[in-house]
Protein backbone atom coordinates (compact mmCIF):
# COMPACT_ATOMS: atom_id res chain seq x y z
CA UNK A 1 0.00 0.00 0.00
CA UNK A 2 2.84 2.37 0.83
CA UNK A 3 4.53 1.67 -2.50
CA UNK A 4 1.39 2.14 -4.56
CA UNK A 5 0.25 5.31 -2.79
CA UNK A 6 3.66 7.03 -2.79
CA UNK A 7 5.15 5.70 -6.04
CA UNK A 8 5.32 9.15 -7.62
CA UNK A 9 6.64 10.90 -4.52
CA UNK A 10 9.47 9.31 -2.48
CA UNK A 11 9.24 12.15 0.05
CA UNK A 12 5.75 10.99 0.96
CA UNK A 13 7.06 7.46 1.51
CA UNK A 14 9.76 8.79 3.81
CA UNK A 15 7.24 10.87 5.78
CA UNK A 16 4.77 8.01 6.13
CA UNK A 17 7.46 5.62 7.36
CA UNK A 18 8.66 8.25 9.81
CA UNK A 19 5.11 8.70 11.10
CA UNK A 20 4.67 4.96 11.46
CA UNK A 21 7.93 4.68 13.42
CA UNK A 22 6.88 7.57 15.68
CA UNK A 23 3.57 5.84 16.31
CA UNK A 24 5.27 2.55 17.16
CA UNK A 25 7.69 4.22 19.57
CA UNK A 26 5.25 6.68 21.17
CA UNK A 27 4.98 6.43 24.97
CA UNK A 28 1.74 4.99 26.31
CA UNK A 29 0.13 5.68 29.67
CA UNK A 30 -0.83 2.56 31.64
CA UNK A 31 -4.40 1.53 30.80
CA UNK A 32 -7.06 2.49 33.29
CA UNK A 33 -8.50 -0.42 35.26
CA UNK A 34 -11.83 -1.63 33.86
CA UNK A 35 -15.05 -0.82 35.62
CA UNK A 36 -16.28 -3.62 37.89
CA UNK A 37 -17.96 -6.63 36.35
CA UNK A 38 -21.39 -7.29 37.82
CA UNK A 39 -22.15 -10.37 35.69
CA UNK A 40 -20.39 -12.75 33.33
CA UNK A 41 -21.46 -15.07 30.51
CA UNK A 42 -19.27 -17.23 28.24
CA UNK A 43 -16.16 -15.22 29.12
CA UNK A 44 -17.81 -11.84 28.52
CA UNK A 45 -18.44 -9.37 31.32
CA UNK A 46 -21.07 -6.76 32.09
CA UNK A 47 -19.35 -3.63 33.42
CA UNK A 48 -21.29 -1.15 35.52
CA UNK A 49 -20.57 2.57 35.15
CA UNK A 50 -22.73 3.68 38.07
CA UNK A 51 -19.46 4.30 39.97
CA UNK A 52 -18.89 7.18 37.56
CA UNK A 53 -21.95 8.89 39.02
CA UNK A 54 -24.94 7.44 37.23
CA UNK A 55 -28.12 5.97 38.63
CA UNK A 56 -31.62 5.19 37.45
CA UNK A 57 -32.67 2.48 35.00
CA UNK A 58 -29.81 0.68 33.24
CA UNK A 59 -28.79 1.38 29.66
CA UNK A 60 -27.05 -1.59 28.07
CA UNK A 61 -24.33 -0.70 25.56
CA UNK A 62 -23.35 -3.38 23.03
CA UNK A 63 -20.09 -2.71 21.17
CA UNK A 64 -19.03 -4.34 17.94
CA UNK A 65 -17.34 -7.73 17.95
CA UNK A 66 -14.59 -5.97 15.96
CA UNK A 67 -12.07 -3.89 18.00
CA UNK A 68 -12.23 -3.47 21.79
CA UNK A 69 -15.26 -1.90 23.51
CA UNK A 70 -13.18 0.95 24.96
CA UNK A 71 -14.06 3.19 21.99
CA UNK A 72 -17.05 4.02 24.20
CA UNK A 73 -14.77 4.73 27.18
CA UNK A 74 -11.58 6.36 25.89
CA UNK A 75 -9.75 8.54 28.47
CA UNK A 76 -11.01 12.09 28.23
CA UNK A 77 -13.54 11.10 25.53
CA UNK A 78 -15.71 8.60 27.35
CA UNK A 79 -19.32 8.59 26.24
CA UNK A 80 -20.18 6.14 29.03
CA UNK A 81 -18.65 8.15 31.88
CA UNK A 82 -20.19 11.35 30.51
CA UNK A 83 -23.64 9.73 30.42
CA UNK A 84 -23.14 8.61 34.01
CA UNK A 85 -22.32 12.19 34.96
CA UNK A 86 -25.64 13.22 33.38
CA UNK A 87 -27.50 10.87 35.73
CA UNK A 88 -27.81 7.80 33.48
CA UNK A 89 -26.65 4.32 34.43
CA UNK A 90 -24.70 2.83 31.51
CA UNK A 91 -23.61 -0.80 31.61
CA UNK A 92 -21.24 -2.15 28.97
CA UNK A 93 -20.88 -5.57 27.40
CA UNK A 94 -17.16 -6.36 27.40
CA UNK A 95 -16.68 -9.33 25.06
CA UNK A 96 -13.28 -10.13 26.56
CA UNK A 97 -10.54 -12.31 25.10
CA UNK A 98 -11.74 -15.79 26.11
CA UNK A 99 -12.58 -16.73 22.53
CA UNK A 100 -12.26 -20.48 23.07
CA UNK A 101 -15.41 -20.54 25.17
CA UNK A 102 -17.51 -19.13 22.36
CA UNK A 103 -15.88 -20.36 19.17
CA UNK A 104 -19.16 -22.04 18.18
CA UNK A 105 -21.31 -18.92 18.73
CA UNK A 106 -22.39 -16.99 15.65
CA UNK A 107 -23.38 -13.34 15.71
CA UNK A 108 -26.93 -14.24 16.74
CA UNK A 109 -25.48 -16.77 19.20
CA UNK A 110 -23.61 -13.99 20.98
CA UNK A 111 -26.96 -12.29 21.56
CA UNK A 112 -28.67 -15.50 22.70
CA UNK A 113 -25.93 -16.89 24.94
CA UNK A 114 -24.18 -13.75 26.18
CA UNK A 115 -26.30 -10.62 25.91
CA UNK A 116 -29.59 -12.12 27.06
CA UNK A 117 -28.07 -13.80 30.17
CA UNK A 118 -26.33 -10.52 31.04
CA UNK A 119 -29.65 -8.70 30.74
CA UNK A 120 -31.30 -11.31 32.95
CA UNK A 121 -28.56 -10.79 35.53
CA UNK A 122 -29.46 -7.11 35.72
CA UNK A 123 -32.85 -8.01 37.15
CA UNK A 124 -34.61 -5.27 35.17
CA UNK A 125 -35.10 -4.52 31.50
CA UNK A 126 -32.56 -2.03 30.17
CA UNK A 127 -32.73 0.30 27.24
CA UNK A 128 -30.33 -1.09 24.63
CA UNK A 129 -27.77 0.93 22.67
CA UNK A 130 -25.47 -0.64 20.08
CA UNK A 131 -22.50 0.68 18.10
CA UNK A 132 -21.52 -0.58 14.63
CA UNK A 133 -22.11 -4.37 14.42
CA UNK A 134 -23.15 -4.11 18.07
CA UNK A 135 -26.10 -2.05 16.82
CA UNK A 136 -27.18 -4.87 14.54
CA UNK A 137 -27.00 -7.19 17.54
CA UNK A 138 -28.79 -4.63 19.71
CA UNK A 139 -31.88 -4.89 17.51
CA UNK A 140 -32.05 -8.63 18.23
CA UNK A 141 -31.39 -8.09 21.93
CA UNK A 142 -34.11 -5.43 22.18
CA UNK A 143 -36.65 -7.67 20.46
CA UNK A 144 -35.82 -10.84 22.42
CA UNK A 145 -35.57 -9.08 25.80
CA UNK A 146 -38.59 -6.83 25.26
CA UNK A 147 -36.44 -3.75 25.93
CA UNK A 148 -38.16 -0.43 26.70
CA UNK A 149 -36.03 1.46 24.15
CA UNK A 150 -33.45 0.86 21.42
CA UNK A 151 -30.79 3.18 20.00
CA UNK A 152 -28.16 2.34 17.41
CA UNK A 153 -25.06 4.25 16.36
CA UNK A 154 -23.52 3.70 12.90
CA UNK A 155 -25.15 0.27 12.73
CA UNK A 156 -25.51 -1.70 9.49
CA UNK A 157 -28.78 -3.48 8.77
CA UNK A 158 -29.33 -3.43 4.99
CA UNK A 159 -25.99 -5.00 4.05
CA UNK A 160 -26.86 -4.84 0.36
CA UNK A 161 -26.37 -1.08 0.79
CA UNK A 162 -22.61 -1.55 0.79
CA UNK A 163 -21.15 -0.70 -2.60
CA UNK A 164 -20.11 -3.54 -4.87
CA UNK A 165 -16.39 -2.82 -4.48
CA UNK A 166 -16.29 -3.21 -0.68
CA UNK A 167 -18.64 -6.22 -0.81
CA UNK A 168 -16.39 -7.94 -3.34
CA UNK A 169 -13.32 -7.16 -1.24
CA UNK A 170 -15.00 -8.57 1.87
CA UNK A 171 -16.05 -11.71 -0.01
CA UNK A 172 -12.49 -12.20 -1.28
CA UNK A 173 -11.11 -11.64 2.20
CA UNK A 174 -13.30 -14.42 3.57
CA UNK A 175 -12.43 -16.82 0.75
CA UNK A 176 -8.74 -16.29 1.46
CA UNK A 177 -9.01 -16.58 5.26
CA UNK A 178 -11.83 -19.10 5.78
CA UNK A 179 -9.63 -22.21 5.89
CA UNK A 180 -7.29 -20.64 8.43
CA UNK A 181 -10.23 -19.41 10.53
CA UNK A 182 -11.73 -22.92 10.53
CA UNK A 183 -8.39 -24.44 11.57
CA UNK A 184 -7.80 -21.89 14.32
CA UNK A 185 -11.41 -21.65 15.44
CA UNK A 186 -11.15 -17.87 15.16
CA UNK A 187 -10.43 -15.04 12.73
CA UNK A 188 -7.53 -12.77 13.78
CA UNK A 189 -8.48 -9.13 14.02
CA UNK A 190 -5.54 -8.23 11.74
CA UNK A 191 -7.40 -9.82 8.82
CA UNK A 192 -10.26 -7.37 9.22
CA UNK A 193 -7.90 -4.49 9.80
CA UNK A 194 -6.41 -5.02 6.34
CA UNK A 195 -9.92 -4.57 4.92
CA UNK A 196 -10.35 -1.28 6.79
CA UNK A 197 -7.01 -0.02 5.44
CA UNK A 198 -8.08 -0.80 1.89
CA UNK A 199 -11.36 1.11 2.15
CA UNK A 200 -9.34 4.32 1.79
CA UNK A 201 -5.64 3.64 1.14
CA UNK A 202 -4.84 7.31 0.56
CA UNK A 203 -6.21 8.26 3.96
CA UNK A 204 -4.43 5.34 5.63
CA UNK A 205 -1.06 6.54 4.34
CA UNK A 206 -1.89 10.22 4.71
CA UNK A 207 -2.64 10.03 8.42
CA UNK A 208 0.83 8.66 9.16
CA UNK A 209 2.39 11.31 6.92
CA UNK A 210 0.60 13.95 8.97
CA UNK A 211 1.54 12.31 12.27
CA UNK A 212 5.22 12.58 11.37
CA UNK A 213 4.89 16.38 11.73
CA UNK A 214 2.96 16.37 15.02
CA UNK A 215 4.54 17.67 18.22
CA UNK A 216 5.10 14.41 20.09
CA UNK A 217 3.78 15.86 23.35
CA UNK A 218 0.73 17.58 21.90
CA UNK A 219 -2.83 16.55 22.73
CA UNK A 220 -3.35 15.80 19.03
CA UNK A 221 -0.44 13.35 19.00
CA UNK A 222 -1.62 11.61 22.15
CA UNK A 223 -5.16 11.36 20.76
CA UNK A 224 -3.80 9.89 17.51
CA UNK A 225 -1.88 7.18 19.38
CA UNK A 226 -4.85 6.34 21.59
CA UNK A 227 -7.19 6.00 18.64
CA UNK A 228 -4.73 4.01 16.50
CA UNK A 229 -4.08 1.65 19.41
CA UNK A 230 -7.82 1.00 19.62
CA UNK A 231 -8.15 0.55 15.85
CA UNK A 232 -5.27 -1.94 15.74
CA UNK A 233 -6.30 -3.90 18.82
CA UNK A 234 -9.01 -6.37 19.66
CA UNK A 235 -9.57 -10.06 20.23
CA UNK A 236 -10.02 -12.50 17.38
CA UNK A 237 -13.56 -13.15 16.20
CA UNK A 238 -14.89 -16.67 16.87
CA UNK A 239 -15.01 -18.68 13.66
CA UNK A 240 -18.78 -19.18 13.79
CA UNK A 241 -19.35 -15.43 14.25
CA UNK A 242 -16.95 -14.62 11.41
CA UNK A 243 -18.75 -17.09 9.14
CA UNK A 244 -22.16 -15.62 9.95
CA UNK A 245 -20.86 -12.09 9.50
CA UNK A 246 -19.28 -12.74 6.10
CA UNK A 247 -21.76 -15.24 4.67
CA UNK A 248 -25.04 -14.43 6.41
CA UNK A 249 -24.80 -10.66 6.82
CA UNK A 250 -22.54 -9.27 4.10
CA UNK A 251 -23.14 -11.87 1.38
CA UNK A 252 -26.80 -12.85 1.95
CA UNK A 253 -28.02 -9.67 3.70
CA UNK A 254 -30.18 -11.73 6.05
CA UNK A 255 -31.14 -8.70 8.21
CA UNK A 256 -32.04 -6.47 5.27
CA UNK A 257 -34.14 -9.18 3.63
CA UNK A 258 -36.03 -9.90 6.85
CA UNK A 259 -34.81 -13.45 7.44
CA UNK A 260 -32.06 -13.01 10.04
CA UNK A 261 -33.06 -15.04 13.08
CA UNK A 262 -32.08 -15.02 16.74
CA UNK A 263 -33.73 -16.85 19.59
CA UNK A 264 -35.99 -18.65 17.12
CA UNK A 265 -37.45 -15.37 15.86
CA UNK A 266 -37.06 -13.34 12.69
CA UNK A 267 -35.58 -10.03 13.83
CA UNK A 268 -37.45 -7.00 12.51
CA UNK A 269 -36.62 -3.46 13.71
CA UNK A 270 -39.83 -2.15 12.15
CA UNK A 271 -41.92 -4.44 14.36
CA UNK A 272 -40.42 -3.38 17.69
CA UNK A 273 -43.08 -1.98 20.03
CA UNK A 274 -40.54 0.18 21.88
CA UNK A 275 -39.28 3.60 20.73
CA UNK A 276 -36.13 3.45 18.60
CA UNK A 277 -33.49 5.95 17.52
CA UNK A 278 -30.87 5.39 14.83
CA UNK A 279 -27.88 7.74 14.61
CA UNK A 280 -26.39 7.56 11.12
CA UNK A 281 -23.25 9.04 9.60
CA UNK A 282 -23.76 10.42 6.11
CA UNK A 283 -19.98 10.35 5.45
CA UNK A 284 -19.19 6.93 6.91
CA UNK A 285 -16.76 4.85 4.82
CA UNK A 286 -17.07 1.81 7.10
CA UNK A 287 -20.87 1.68 7.52
CA UNK A 288 -22.46 3.77 4.74
CA UNK A 289 -25.76 5.48 5.44
CA UNK A 290 -27.41 3.31 2.77
CA UNK A 291 -27.09 0.34 5.13
CA UNK A 292 -28.95 1.98 8.02
CA UNK A 293 -32.18 0.83 9.64
CA UNK A 294 -35.19 2.48 8.00
CA UNK A 295 -37.62 2.43 10.94
CA UNK A 296 -37.94 4.65 13.99
CA UNK A 297 -36.44 8.08 14.63
CA UNK A 298 -33.21 9.00 12.86
CA UNK A 299 -30.45 11.54 13.33
CA UNK A 300 -28.06 12.13 10.42
CA UNK A 301 -24.56 13.40 11.21
CA UNK A 302 -21.83 14.56 8.83
CA UNK A 303 -19.22 12.97 11.10
CA UNK A 304 -17.20 9.82 10.45
CA UNK A 305 -17.71 6.36 11.87
CA UNK A 306 -15.38 6.97 14.82
CA UNK A 307 -15.45 10.76 14.96
CA UNK A 308 -19.19 10.77 15.64
CA UNK A 309 -18.46 8.96 18.93
CA UNK A 310 -15.19 10.52 20.13
CA UNK A 311 -14.43 13.52 17.91
CA UNK A 312 -14.31 17.17 18.91
CA UNK A 313 -17.98 17.64 17.96
CA UNK A 314 -19.20 14.31 19.34
CA UNK A 315 -20.57 15.74 22.60
CA UNK A 316 -22.61 18.39 20.84
CA UNK A 317 -23.80 16.29 17.92
CA UNK A 318 -24.23 12.79 19.38
CA UNK A 319 -23.78 12.63 23.15
CA UNK A 320 -26.25 15.39 24.00
CA UNK A 321 -29.05 14.22 21.65
CA UNK A 322 -28.61 10.60 22.77
CA UNK A 323 -28.75 11.59 26.44
CA UNK A 324 -31.87 13.70 25.88
CA UNK A 325 -33.58 10.91 23.94
CA UNK A 326 -32.77 8.34 26.62
CA UNK A 327 -34.15 10.68 29.29
CA UNK A 328 -37.37 11.19 27.35
CA UNK A 329 -37.91 7.51 26.67
CA UNK A 330 -37.14 6.60 30.28
CA UNK A 331 -39.68 9.15 31.53
CA UNK A 332 -42.36 7.80 29.21
CA UNK A 333 -41.94 4.12 30.23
Amino acid sequence: MLRSETAANPERLTAALAGLRRYQEAPRAPPEPPMPAIAEAEGAALRDYCLAGGSGPPILFIPSLINPPNILDLPGRSLLRWLAEQGHRPVLVDWGWDIGRRRALGVAGHVEHIVLPLIEALGEKPAVVGYCLGGTMAVAAAQLADAPALATIAAPWHFSGFEEGPRSMIASLWRDSRAAAEALGMLPMEVLQSAFWNLDPARTIGKFEAFAAFDSGSPEAKAFVTLEDWANDGPPIPEAAAREMFEGLFAADLPGTGVWRAGGQAIDPAALPCPSLHIVSTVDRIVPSETAIRAGERIDLDLGHVGMVIGSRARERLWNPLSAWLSRTSASC
